[in-house]
């Protein structure tokens, strides 16, 4: 039996991907969470063999809730489920330790398939995905400006070009206004950018943000 914990700040998906896993016999969702600190509570009080995940969270991002779930619990596996596209996000969440990345539109068909690949050891990504990192593998490729940007950097990125303010931002990311100034600045600078405006001219153009 694959004991699973479904953390999305969405009560409708949660509901949906439980929906899906209750059709399958070995997969028992457990719990589920709203945020960082519902999951944290979750996983003290329940045995877990995997953590769905979403990336857009609202006290703490996804990719940071992974950081910090590695260094607490390193054999715990973890299922990135999120709106973002893969080609955006996957590489990102697999360097940070996930074991695998899936988008919710691909939930349906895919979900049962992946919690049960990555709960027996296994890494997930899609095929096409797969296609495109074993291609990368050895093949020199020209690097995207925000593919160059720290996954701090990149953060900040998607939240300007989804017009967040800089209070917002620091709110959302638990650091000061200064900081995020400070990390804006350093962003312009490293993709040769002059203001929010290209900024979010870029992202929409490479479907950084939808």
């Amino acid at each position: 039996m694959y004991k699973v914990v479904i953390c999305d700040d969405h009560a409708i998906v949660r509901r949906g991907v439980k929906e899906i896993l209750a059709e399958t016999p070995e997969i028992a969702v457990v719990a589920e969470a709203g945020n960082w600190h519902e999951l944290h509570s979750v996983l003290s009080q329940h045995e877990v063999d995997l953590v769905l995940l979403d990336i857009s969270m609202p006290d703490r991002n996804g990719l940071d809730i992974l950081k910090q779930l590695r260094v607490e619990r390193p054999a715990l596996k973890v299922l990135m489920l999120s709106m973002y596209p893969e080609e955006q996000y996957a590489i990102r969440a697999l360097r940070a330790g996930a074991s695998g990345y899936m988008t919710k539109e691909s939930a349906l068909e895919e979900l049962v398939k992946a919690v049960r690949k990555v709960s027996r050891g296994g890494k997930y990504v899609s095929s096409s995905m797969s296609d495109k990192l074993i291609s990368d593998v050895g093949s020199p490729t020209d690097e995207l400006p925000h593919e160059a940007l720290s996954d701090r950097e990149f953060q900040v990125l998607c939240m300007i070009a989804s017009g967040k303010s800089l209070t917002e931002m620091a709110n959302e990311l638990s650091i000061s206004v200064k900081t995020v100034s400070t990390y804006r600045t350093r962003i312009l600078e490293k993709m040769k950018l002059k203001n929010n405006a290209e900024l979010t001219s870029y992202a929409l153009k490479q479907h950084v943000v939808k």
